[in-house]
């Protein structure tokens, strides 16, 4: 199977099967500190099981080459993971369902995302994705995740008769 991705701006109702999008833009919110802030509450939900705790980390990526084979993808069984652009560049997200439980991808669907430097994401449990991808060297993310017990990191490699890629354009 050859297939290359067509990268979709992301939006609330297209990544909804695999996370939530977290942006103000057009989300309701309330005014709290006396008025001189807005509040956008619960944009997305920290996914853990009973042994996990959430944990925040700084992730420095750089830029990969395009067009970009996408050989493997991952996904975490244990807890949710957020990605929350910290100097507002665009990124990419290539993601496929949670499946069946099981350590296969349909690579058919295989979906990728360009969000905007104002849009973070937020995985749900178990949803495979490509590790992050930065349009820009030395680009920062805020990232919000689980910490704790067992192997919270299950990575699929597909088979070499899948090529998938993803070009920018």
């Amino acid at each position: 199977m050859i297939k290359t991705l067509k990268i979709e701006p992301l939006t609330r109702e297209a990544f909804a099967p695999f996370g939530d999008v977290i942006e103000s833009e057009g989300r309701d919110y309330f005014m709290i500190n006396n008025g001189s802030t807005r509040r956008y509450h619960k944009l997305g939900e920290v996914q853990l099981d009973e042994q996990g705790q959430g944990i925040i980390s700084i992730f420095r990526a750089k830029t990969l080459e395009y067009p970009l084979a996408i050989k493997m993808l991952e996904r975490h069984p244990f807890g949710s993971q957020s990605f929350i652009p910290l100097f507002g560049h665009d990124f990419l997200l290539v993601v496929a369902p949670v499946g069946d439980g099981s350590m296969n991808i349909d690579p058919s669907t295989v979906r990728a995302f360009r969000a905007s430097g104002r849009q973070g994401v937020n995985y749900h449990r178990g949803v495979w994705h490509h590790p992050i991808l930065a349009l820009r060297d030395d680009d920062e993310f805020l990232v919000v995740d689980r910490s704790g017990p067992g192997n919270n990191c299950d990575e699929f490699f597909f088979d070499e008769s899948v090529q998938l890629s993803l070009e920018l354009g």
